[in-house]
Parts: C-alpha cells; sequence; structure tokens
C-alpha cells in the first residue's frame, strides 16, 4: 500500500509539472514566409513549396522554430492568394496537395511548428459557393454571402453608408440579380454571411481538414470584420480620414456595424474550441484592429478565445527609450500572464522595418534584441533577418490590387505621405545570394517582380560567410548573425522563454527592463541615443551584445559604458565564460 501511495503522488507531482509547462506557442519564433516571393524551384519566377522545403534547413539553421506561411491556396491570384477560390485546394503555381503534405512532414522532422493563413472573412468571387450564390435570388447559397436590395431610385444605390478598409463603398452591384453584396476589401473578394450556421460549420470544418492533416494553428486574416450588424445602419461620422491599426474608423465614419462586433468575440471562442479538441496544443494568432481594451476582448474574458493577437502598435510607437517603457507598459496590463503580447515589426502589408528607420542598422540591431527578449512571441517577416529593404516601386507599374486602385493617384503625394500603397515594395524577392534575381529563381528567368536592387550587397550568402571562431564573429558580424544569435540564446536561456518581466527605466534614452525565471535574472539595456551611456548594473555576464566584440561573455561588476545605439543582455551573477 505504502508503494502505491508513493507512486500515485509521484506520478500526480508529474502531471503537475507537466500541467505547469507552457504550450509551445508561448514560447516560440516565428518566420514568416511570403511563398510567392520565398524561392522558385521550378522555373516559372514564382516561389512555390518546393522552394519553402529547399530552404527549411536555412530558416532552421537561423534557430527559428515555427514558420508561418501566407496563402496558397487554390485562387485566381487577384489578392495573390487572398482570395480563396478552393480551401482544400492548392493553387497550381505554388504546387499540389502531395506537396502541401510535404512541407508538414518536413517542417515536423526538423522539430518545427508550421502555420497556415486562414482568410475566413471572404471567399473570392470565383469559389463556388459565391458562383451559386449570386446566380439567382433563390440560390442554393444565396445566404452564404451578403445581399441586400439598394437604395431607390431603382435600387441602384448602395444599401447603406458602409465603406470598405481601402475607401469607397464596400458594396458591388450585380446586374444578374439586381442586389448589392458586402465585401469588406477588395470587389471580388465577397463577405461570407456567419450570420448562417452552415456557413459557420463549413468554414470550421475547413480548420479541422487543415488541422487533422497536421498543421499547428492558424494567422487569422482580418478576423475583426468576421461579423457585421444585421440592422443594416449607417456607420455613424468620424472627422478621422485614414483608418490606423488601433483606430480603425476613417473615411470619415466609425467602423460601429462593420468591424469588431461583439458576435466576432464569441466566434473566437468558437474557433478556439475546435483546436482544443486535439490533444497535441495548437494555436491561433489573429490580423485584429482597435486599442487595446477591443483587442484583449478577442483573446477571451478568460483566455478562452484566440491565443493571441498582433500588436501593430510596435509600427508606430517611436524607436526611443520612453515611448517603447510606454508601450510595453500598456502591453503588460492589457495582456498578464496567462496571455502573450506578440511584437510584429513587418510583415507582408507594412513597409519594411529598416526602411522605417531610414535605413539606420543600428535601430534595426536594437529592434530585433528588443522583441526577441521582451516577454512575448517575435515574429519576423522573410528578410529581415538581412536588413533587406522596402523596395520602390511606382504605382502604376504595381501588380498589387491596392496600387491600381489608387495607381492616378499622384506618385509625389504618395511618397509625401510615408505611406505604401503598393505592397509589392515590400514583397520582392528574398535575396539568396549575387546571381541573377539573386538566387530567388534560375538564370534567364524573370522573378514575378523586380528584385530590389541592392541585391549584390544585402543577401544570404554574403551575410553568411565565415566561420564560428571568435575572430570570424567579429570580423564578419552582421544584421543576420544577430539574428541568428538571439534566437539559439532564446532558446536556450528558459529566462527568456518563461520569465516575468519588469520594466526598470527609460532615464537618459536608456531602456532596461528585466526577465526573471526560478531564481534566475536577465537584465537588458538598449540605448536609443547617439551618445555614448554609463550604465550601473548588478555583477553579471554579457551574454550579448547588438555588435559581437570583444566583451562577449566578459564578466561586468557594476558599470558598464553603452555606445551609442547599443544594446546589451547581461545574466546576472554568471561567472564569465571567458579567460
Amino acid at each position: 500500500m505504502k508503494l502505491l501511495f508513493h507512486t500515485t503522488l509521484y506520478l500526480l507531482l508529474c502531471l503537475g509539472a507537466l500541467a505547469q509547462e507552457n504550450p509551445w506557442w508561448k514560447e516560440t519564433t516565428v518566420y514568416q514566409i511570403y511563398p510567392r516571393s520565398f524561392k522558385d524551384s521550378d522555373g516559372d519566377g514564382i516561389g512555390d513549396l518546393n522552394g519553402i522545403i529547399s530552404k527549411l534547413d536555412y530558416i532552421k539553421g537561423l534557430g527559428f522554430e515555427s514558420i508561418w506561411v501566407s496563402p496558397f491556396f487554390k485562387s485566381p491570384q487577384g489578392d495573390f492568394g487572398y482570395d480563396v477560390a478552393d480551401y482544400r485546394a492548392i493553387a497550381t503555381e505554388y504546387g499540389d496537395m502531395a506537396t502541401c503534405d510535404l512541407l508538414i512532414e518536413e517542417v515536423h522532422k526538423r522539430g518545427m511548428k508550421i502555420i497556415f493563413d486562414l482568410v475566413m472573412n471572404h471567399t473570392s468571387d470565383q469559389h463556388e459557393w459565391f458562383k451559386n450564390s449570386k446566380s439567382s435570388p433563390d440560390a442554393e447559397k444565396r445566404d452564404w454571402y451578403i445581399w441586400r436590395d439598394g437604395k431607390k431610385p431603382n435600387g441602384k444605390r448602395p444599401p447603406n453608408n458602409w465603406k470598405s478598409m481601402i475607401g469607397g463603398s464596400g458594396w458591388h452591384y450585380d446586374e444578374t440579380t439586381g442586389q448589392w453584396y458586402w465585401a469588406t476589401f477588395l470587389p471580388f473578394q465577397p463577405d461570407l454571411n456567419y450570420h448562417n450556421p452552415e456557413v459557420k460549420k463549413a468554414m470550421l470544418d475547413v480548420a479541422r481538414f487543415w488541422l487533422d492533416k497536421g498543421v499547428d494553428g492558424f494567422r487569422l486574416d482580418i478576423f475583426n470584420t468576421i461579423y457585421e450588424d444585421t440592422s443594416f445602419a449607417n456607420n455613424p461620422f468620424s472627422l478621422k480620414m485614414i483608418p490606423g491599426e488601433e483606430n480603425p474608423n476613417g473615411y470619415f465614419q466609425k467602423v460601429k456595424y462593420t468591424q469588431n462586433h461583439p458576435q466576432s468575440f464569441e466566434f473566437a471562442k468558437e474557433l478556439r474550441a475546435i483546436l482544443d479538441e486535439y490533444p497535441e496544443p495548437k494555436y491561433l494568432v489573429g490580423e485584429v484592429f482597435g486599442d487595446t481594451e477591443t483587442l484583449r476582448k478577442f483573446c477571451g474574458e478568460n483566455a478562452d478565445g484566440l491565443h493571441s493577437i498582433f500588436l501593430f502598435k510596435t509600427l508606430k510607437t517611436k524607436m526611443k527609450a520612453k515611448h517603447l517603457y510606454k508601450m510595453i507598459e500598456e502591453f503588460e496590463e492589457a495582456f498578464p500572464e496567462p496571455y502573450v503580447p506578440v511584437y510584429v515589426y513587418s510583415n507582408h502589408d507594412k513597409v519594411r522595418s529598416i526602411s522605417r528607420y531610414k535605413e539606420n542598422e543600428k535601430i534595426a540591431r536594437l529592434q530585433a534584441m528588443l522583441q526577441y527578449t521582451v516577454r512575448g512571441i517575435p515574429f519576423t517577416y522573410y528578410g529581415e533577418e538581412i536588413g533587406m529593404k522596402q523596395a520602390y516601386i511606382p504605382l502604376k507599374e504595381g501588380k498589387d490590387p491596392l496600387a491600381k486602385k489608387y495607381e492616378k493617384m499622384p506618385q509625389w503625394l504618395v511618397n509625401m505621405s510615408g505611406q505604401s500603397l503598393n505592397r509589392d515594395e515590400c514583397r520582392t524577392p528574398m535575396q539568396w545570394d549575387t546571381t541573377a534575381s539573386a538566387g530567388f529563381c534560375q538564370e534567364g528567368v524573370g522573378p514575378w517582380l523586380p528584385v530590389n536592387e541592392d541585391y549584390r550587397e544585402v543577401n544570404v550568402q554574403l551575410l553568411s560567410k565565415g566561420d564560428n571562431s571568435f575572430q570570424s564573429l567579429v570580423q564578419n558580424d552582421n544584421i543576420r548573425r544577430l539574428y541568428s544569435r538571439l534566437t539559439y540564446l532564446r532558446n536556450s536561456e528558459s529566462t527568456l522563454r518563461k520569465g516575468s518581466m519588469e520594466l526598470i527605466s527609460y532615464k537618459k534614452g536608456v531602456l532596461a527592463y528585466s526577465r526573471e525565471h526560478e531564481g534566475q535574472e536577465i537584465v537588458v539595456y538598449l540605448n536609443f541615443t547617439n551618445k555614448r551611456k554609463s550604465i550601473q548594473t548588478k555583477p553579471g555576464r554579457i551574454l550579448d551584445q547588438t555588435e559581437f566584440n570583444a566583451m562577449m561573455g566578459v564578466y561586468v561588476k557594476d558599470n558598464y559604458a553603452l555606445q551609442p545605439y547599443q544594446g546589451i543582455i547581461i545574466k546576472m551573477n554568471a561567472p564569465s565564460t571567458r579567460k
């Protein structure tokens, strides 16, 4: 009996310890791939799934634990994959289902996770569902989309004043049936009607289809627009012209009835419940827009909604110690344990980060160190690790449907605004080497978008030269090597993966914060000024710096001189690793 008692107690303690372990997504690092621009394997100038597979060892070698792949489902490519024509088929330019299965298998074989981009809000107008829906007012799937009669005279005016997310009416007239359909984004992306239980079931079944294939989670495109209000009342007036990530009101109206509907918060919980049916932890990260309080609602009052939300405030916050301190303070207050903030500085829709910093690599290095040492999940867009810059592609030459929408706008006005209305500029091919087309596709093949002109100086091959000897690391220090050091440091230090976070100071332009876990403490100092700063610190060992130099691994006692735009990570009470 005594043996049975002790055995049972031991098992219960083990189960308790396991229960306290974080699910993988809380500690992961994510590398985003825009498949069309990552690697072309078959010579058509378009990136594909086999191209991704061929570069998995590169991503793994960088230290990333997960990848997020933008859509590659069957699509007419009007919005390059975000207009889905079949959620259970692969676009031929990217591969086929067998190749997709192989991609999932190869990612898992390397001990990594794979996150698919799921566009639940809308389909392509070429989807069989919509083709059926628009065929007749009495069609079987008529109510799968949002149809309304227009206003008088003769119903040729939109049903109400609702604007799309990109400006102009979101209503589009269909001559065949004499009604209007609603599209939150582009005209050829009609919104699904989630008030119809059949639609909800069909889309939840899509999620199950991919989860059953082994996909580890989903990034959810414009998830805050899933539901519209059934009153179809006019949105109220607003003085705001340009919508933003934190305030989606714009085009002189509030989005009261078209975004962040209470039922969208509830649907987040329904979708989460589907993922919770699986024995292995799955993950949901939402692209939603609104203030921090609204974003939190998508995660559920009891952390039973989306696992996390992209916090786009990172894109607008000045790279200054005081502003970053306030931002982190807000994130920590809004997303305490068991919630986790998501730090993102670029993606397939946004200006590349180093270009936002006016190509100041020192600021880009500080950003990387911040992103990988704060409490949160870091997402890195392909090419950021080598300092890929925003290309310049005039609106008139753009393939992006947004560029085509605004192509008559004077280019000088676009340039002066600081906004990118052509998403092609952040989607140029990955710069692998110095050969033609930067190694994205074979010589003699034209890539679908022009390669950025600096590819001979900014590419993986050039920034990977040298070995791991101390002398080589100093001589060949660059931003790619920094990203690799940071991911490996995060993977090896449980304090950076699991630890609590405490903000210390932003005095004199130096942002300081600490991470603590099981008696271990790591402190980070980031100097966002162009002046040398002296910091007071407790004794510890230098784990990493934004620039690799002779001080790496050295023990420091009570003060340290930070160089301009230098960041440093110190593990307290850790002995020196160098003699």
